[in-house]
């Protein structure tokens, strides 16, 4: 139990009153012995027993009516939930809101989702609680910002539903520098999530920091996490992976490709309902369900032939998460296809060229040609989706027309030199070569996003057959997509813009991380296997390709939150959207020069969870407590239970007032005597 005025408890020592009271009573009088009294007291020995037990009790209860008022002053809260932990007296309280996707999930029989469900009941306990200063960072923006009222929690608009993924890891670090920053004595940290991986990425290195961190504040800092892990049940989500335009004599189609999943629980097969909204024109179909699952590659749906740019949305019926059940896409004339290829050996570039000529889509042309590095400023970058760069790092002065390629959307792949030189970019630089004659193989890759992400069936690429003779070394700060061990990986992306540490540059038009990818070893026989097995190779370069054409066409996917919305107009959005969150929100928008279609990541359709063992760890050393409840739960997560001892002050006065009342007298007791 804990109290909201615990410095009321100071006058506990008060329940102590009566007992002083009755024994300074006792004082006023000195007994004397009085022979002739002596027979009464004898005979009055009889009933003292009761007489005595009364006393007590009057005493007791006396003290228990003082020590009922006492609590009922300091508001108890009840144990059992954050009781234990939580209270008042924090001079900041800051609550870290997770808006994504997945915590518009609705729970069983209830038509609350995890998200309003835990704005209601972090109201409430705040408005409890009490706090002096309320401070918000939600995975919007994930920036902190100061509420006027305990209400805009739960009331205002833009603490509503999200499209784009949280970043656990990023808003604790502006938690962290808001509490450094204002000298925030005691800070109450809440943390609201359904604990998805896809937050959380606890495997990153930036949690190791944030503990120290914490940890090493002067001040007093508690974490309450409420969790709303409860899993999903008869859910589907539906995504959108390719869509283009094809005409055929006088007919005109859209060929849209898409794949629909359901959660582990629901594997019903049959039939299931589509509905395609094109421009606004709707049409339904139906597709055979396979495990709960289905995907379906270029389904034909007719168009207007002189609709060469537009629109469209794929719907499923309303399941227990509304998030996902659309998906937005764009659709125009494809745009170029071009690499660039600066390469300072022929043997390696040659692989390099074939990769990059050969278009997937026999309706798209793909070229690519060969340019040294003195010759970068005559290159046309508008019409240039990918730029292989074999040899060493660009200068500074060469790096300048790429960092606007890239800040264009635009992708860059670098392979190592012969020779490796001194020259870093985007914070890294290679490392001297390092030889092996049995090959190395690929440890691991990421097989669930990227360049070497799983096709579209779900198989795998054949990273894990390629054997790396020789690879250089690579020293900066990275993400890796596929590593041959824990020191050495063989293709990264790099996690920043520039070589500035602080990453000070403009970069609100990319699409999500930076385009630009180091490979360690480079395709030439002596290398590696990448041009005899060359499916790894093909793939990653005709991915790259395609998101930098992406980014030179009238319209472009993005994930929500991989844009800042700089005038954008709303074409199709949810009617509770508003305007300063567009990039955070699923829909269709319009700007100056391309159509854009925002949807959820692919991340957030992964249900895996931080293990209980795996938070534990996040949080090792510091003060933190969890609370877990579902969503629709009508329970409050802190309870003032003085009306208890209310009552039972109550109750002690009127049993004390009963013990007091005199005896009655009988008529023998009261006659007079003869």
């Amino acid at each position: 139990m804990s109290f909201l005025q615990p410095w009321m408890l100071l006058a506990l020592p008060l329940v102590a009153l009566p007992v002083i009271i009755h024994l300074i009573n006792q004082r006023r009088f000195q007994t004397m012995p009085w022979a002739a009294m002596m027979f009464l007291l004898a005979a009055n020995r009889m009933s003292r027993g009761y007489a005595r037990l009364r006393q007590w009790l009057i005493l007791l209860f006396r003290m228990l009516a003082i020590a009922g008022l006492l609590f009922v002053i300091s508001r108890p809260l009840a144990s059992g939930w954050l009781g234990a932990t939580a209270g008042g007296g924090a001079d900041a309280t800051i609550v870290i809101l997770d808006r994504s996707p997945s915590m518009q999930q609705i729970g069983t029989g209830s038509n609350s989702s995890k998200l309003d469900t835990a704005r209601r009941q972090l109201s409430d306990a705040l408005a409890t609680l009490g706090t002096s200063r309320l401070v918000l960072i939600d995975s919007g923006d994930s920036s902190a910002r100061e509420l006027e009222s305990i209400e805009a929690i739960s009331d205002a608009t833009d603490t509503g539903p999200a499209g784009n993924t949280a970043d656990l890891a990023g808003m604790l670090k502006t938690a962290y520098d808001y509490v450094k920053a204002n000298r925030v004595g005691r800070a109450d940290v809440w943390i609201v999530s359904d604990l998805r991986e896809s937050d959380w990425e606890s495997g990153s290195g930036r949690w190791d920091a944030l503990r120290d961190n914490f940890a090493s504040l002067p001040q007093t800092t508690k974490f309450h996490l409420l969790a709303y892990s409860e899993p999903t049940a008869q859910n589907r989500s539906i995504r959108v992976t390719n869509v283009r335009r094809q005409q055929q004599g006088d007919t005109t189609n859209l060929l849209v490709s898409l794949s629909l999943s359901g959660d582990e629980n629901n594997t019903a097969e049959g039939e299931f309902p589509l509905q395609f909204e094109i421009e606004g024109a709707r049409s339904e179909t139906t597709i055979a369900l396979t495990g709960g699952s289905a995907e379906i590659k270029d389904h034909p749906i007719p168009i207007d032939s002189q609709l060469v740019r537009g629109w469209g949305r794929v719907s499923i019926p309303a399941d227990t998460n509304p998030a996902d059940n659309d998906a937005y896409f764009v659709f125009a004339e494809p745009a170029p296809r071009k690499t660039i290829l600066v390469s300072d050996d022929p043997e390696t570039s040659r692989p390099l060229l074939l990769a990059a000529q050969i278009s997937p889509d026999p309706n798209v042309a793909a070229t690519a040609e060969t340019v040294n590095r003195d010759q970068l400023a005559t290159i046309p970058w508008e019409e240039v989706a990918l730029l292989v760069w074999q040899g060493d790092l660009p200068s500074a002065a060469e790096q300048k027309p790429i960092d606007a390629f890239v800040q264009a959307g635009g992708q860059v792949l670098f392979f190592p030199p012969k020779i490796i030189g001194s020259q870093q970019a985007y914070g890294l630089s290679w490392q001297p070569w390092i030889s092996d004659d049995k090959g190395a193989e690929v440890s691991n890759w990421r097989g669930d996003e990227d360049l070497l992400a799983n096709t579209i069936s779900g198989a795998s690429l054949p990273v894990g057959k390629l054997k790396i003779h020789k690879y250089a070394g690579l020293k900066g700060e990275y993400t890796p997509l596929a590593s041959l061990d824990e020191q050495h990986p063989l293709l990264v992306r790099a996690n920043r813009f520039t070589n500035d540490p602080a990453g000070n540059r403009d970069t609100t038009s990319l699409s999500g991380p930076p385009g630009i990818y180091f490979c360690t070893t480079t395709p030439n026989p002596g290398d590696s296997t990448l041009a005899r097995d060359g499916v790894v190779l093909y793939v990653a370069i005709q991915r790259a390709i395609l998101r930098g054409s992406e980014a030179l066409g009238d319209t472009r996917s993005l994930d929500a939150g991989a844009s800042e919305a700089v005038d954008w107009r709303a074409v199709s959005v949810n009617e509770d959207a508003i305007s300063s969150q567009y990039g955070i929100q699923p829909g269709i928008y319009e700007t100056s020069q391309k159509l854009l279609a925002i949807n959820r990541s692919k991340a957030e359709d992964s249900a895996t969870l931080v293990s209980d063992q795996k938070l534990e760890s996040l949080f090792q050393g510091l003060d933190f407590s969890r609370v877990d409840d579902q969503a629709g739960s009508l329970r409050s997560l802190v309870n003032e239970i003085w009306r208890l001892f209310l009552i039972i002050m109550i109750v002690a006065m009127i049993v004390e007032a009963a013990l007091c009342l005199p005896q009655k007298r009988t008529a023998n007791e009261g006659a007079a005597t003869p």
